[in-house]
């Protein structure tokens, strides 16, 4: 009976940096099967624990993803001001607590000076050329957000212009985005 659930599908999300500024967008649709339950739901979002400011998107099961934001806040807590370091902890103990490795989720995140993808696996990944993207229409909007990263467009032109192709492409991803900036 599980095998018949067709499960939550859905999500875009891309990170790019560049010219000193790291854009965070994702998409708002939420599918179950092949129907859109939500098109405005929020992917993205700023956390400011103790005014160090970071941006996160997520994709995968919302529930699992607030379990990781959360986590991730509290290690940032900890650690201010050190992303890296508090992307590395939360990465292992995802990796080793038996609670967290069932969490269905991946995580781009952002201080405006480094971008990080961060995984189930206990990845936690900088993007060779400084666009990452995650989700069912991830790849979509990477490759169109590397081809379009030689161009003058800003940051953010680079990340909606990606965004708008893979959601031309992807029945899982929408136009409807939510977008977040720093600058370190």
């Amino acid at each position: 009976m599980a095998d018949e659930f067709p499960g939550w599908h859905g999500t875009t999300i891309i990170g790019v940096k560049k010219d000193g500024e790291v854009v965070i967008a994702g998409d708002g649709q939420v599918s179950l099967g092949q129907t859109v339950i939500k098109g405005t739901a929020r992917k993205v979002r700023r956390l400011s624990p103790g005014g160090f400011d970071v941006v996160a998107g997520f994709a995968g099961s919302t529930a699992d993803a607030f379990t990781l934001l959360e986590r991730l806040e509290t290690k940032l807590e900890a650690t201010p001001g050190q992303l890296q370091r508090a992307a590395v902890d939360l990465a292992k103990d995802w990796r080793t607590d038996k609670y967290l490795q069932k969490l269905e989720a991946m995580l781009i995140v952002s201080d405006g000076a480094q971008i990080y993808v961060i995984t189930g696996a206990g990845d936690v990944l900088e993007p060779e050329h400084d666009v990452t993207a995650i989700g069912s229409g991830g790849n979509y909007a990477l490759a169109a957000g590397r081809a379009l990263m030689d161009s003058d467009l800003s940051a953010e032109q680079v990340a909606r212009k990606a965004m708008a192709i893979a959601s031309d492409i992807c029945v899982y991803t929408n136009g409807n985005l939510t977008i977040e900036s720093l600058r370190p």
